[in-house]
């Protein structure tokens, strides 16, 4: 099973990539950082994890206002890094692991966290500064993160109640994991800061030594906090390190602090800690009766006959397929599909035997492979083929032997604009 090595917690300031990439790990102002990092980096090397469960918050780069979840989990094979407005740093894509992700979601929807998933989304400073100091990757990455993103601009936000007990239920869900894997709980933000308005370059050091205590010692004093307390004591911003709770709440009750930096050069301090279990925590269930607990709702579906679960790992399968059919929205989109669509298959990715289901309007192979069917009929409605004819394929049967098992026989679409259907 999943072992829970243990926990970092890291700044996540773009000052720390920035010093990387301009090379100052000589310079007096910058060493310190570097200095502060390198006993992360030999406990890694040491300890050898195998993915990092990485807790960070996105700076407006790929999630914006229009859509925006207290807790949004990374399912998706690969991450790009972002261009937050002067180009992308030069980093490799670092690999995920949607197994391990899914088995995560499972494990924290039946404690009753209502999360949101992404995959496919490039990942800000908030992530790959301090990972690029956390891991060699030069050409490469060492192992696989699972990514939280933590919606901490746009209040409410969560609790840091909520934070922490997000972390029990993660320590559960990693322990029940049934593959061997080494995972490290990985927690970013902070420390006291604020960046925005008259009360821009606040910090108070004594907080942020006072928070690193009570994370170590006594971290429920911590979540009977308000966001306005952390707000007011630790720079408006600064109160994202609530999401250092979910790390702790990860761990056992009683920690080993094997390592603590501090450092404040301009307007973040720039801090890492390494916990490592130091107490037995006795489970209120086997790792049996987990897994049959965490998979009741959903026990059954897959019996279903002729019933296709859109389900995570069939969400990755098929996403770039997914993802090229919901484009159809844009009329420039649909109208170039309509023209010529093989160049766009080739733009997209498409596997070959992706291509051919759209070629030949496969429905059934569609919705079999992973396609789920709402964009089916978007296809359907971009091509002038109705719903009914859609529901009759998939059945297996012509329109009119379908349409006699309705009690009305009539045609529709979702084409907004009158579209004519195909008879």
């Amino acid at each position: 099973m999943a072992t829970i090595v243990g926990g970092i917690g890291s700044s996540h300031t773009p000052t720390i990539g920035f010093a990387l990439d301009a090379g100052r790990q000589s310079d007096p102002v910058w060493a310190p950082i570097f200095e502060g990092f390198r006993p992360v980096q030999r406990w890694l090397a040491e300890q050898r994890p195998d993915v990092l469960f990485f807790i960070y918050n996105d700076h407006v780069t790929s999630f914006f206002f229009d859509h925006y979840s207290h807790f949004a989990l990374g399912v998706g094979e690969e991450y790009p890094v972002a261009d937050e407005g002067g180009g992308p740093r030069k980093l490799p894509a670092v690999k995920g692991h949607p197994a391990l992700a899914r088995h995560i979601a499972m494990g924290l929807a039946a404690d009753e966290f209502d999360l949101s998933y992404f995959q496919s989304k490039a990942l800000d400073h908030g992530c790959f500064s301090p990972l690029s100091l956390l891991w060699p990757h030069e050409t490469q990455w060492p192992g696989a993160i699972v990514p939280l993103q933590v919606g901490v601009l746009e209040f409410p936000i969560p609790t840091a109640l909520r934070c922490f007990k997000l972390g029990r239920s993660l320590r559960k869900a990693i322990q029940a994991y049934p593959e061997d894997l080494r995972v490290v709980i990985v927690a970013t933000g902070g420390l006291a800061h604020q960046v925005h308005g008259e009360r821009a370059g606040f910090n108070n050091t004594p907080w942020d030594m006072e928070f690193l205590e009570l994370l170590e010692k006594d971290p429920e004093r911590l979540t009977g906090i308000t966001i306005a307390e952390y707000a007011s004591r630790g720079g408006f911003e600064g109160s994202e390190v609530i999401m250092w709770l979910i790390m702790r709440g990860a761990l056992s009750s009683k920690v080993r602090k094997l390592h603590q930096s501090y450092y404040l050069p301009s307007m973040t301090p720039i801090a890492t800690v390494i916990f490592e279990d130091a107490s037995h925590e006795p489970a209120d269930e086997s790792t049996a009766q987990y897994r049959d607990r965490i998979a009741r709702e959903w026990s059954g579906m897959e019996s279903l006959p002729g019933t296709y679960p859109f389900t995570l790992d069939r969400s990755v399968k098929a996403y770039r397929l997914n993802d090229f059919l919901h484009r159809l929205i844009e009329p420039g989109y649909r109208a170039r599909f309509l023209a010529d669509p093989e160049p766009m298959f080739a733009q997209a990715g498409l596997t070959e035997a992706e291509r051919d289901m759209i070629r030949r309007r496969d429905w059934r192979a569609l919705i079999q492979y992973g396609v789920i069917f709402f964009l089916l009929e978007k296809l359907g409605a971009v091509l002038g083929t109705s719903n009914l004819h859609i529901y009759a394929a998939m059945r297996g049967q012509s329109l009119e032997d379908f349409q006699k098992t309705r009690n009305a026989q009539v045609l529709y679409s979702v084409a907004g604009q009158g579209a004519l259907l195909k008879s």
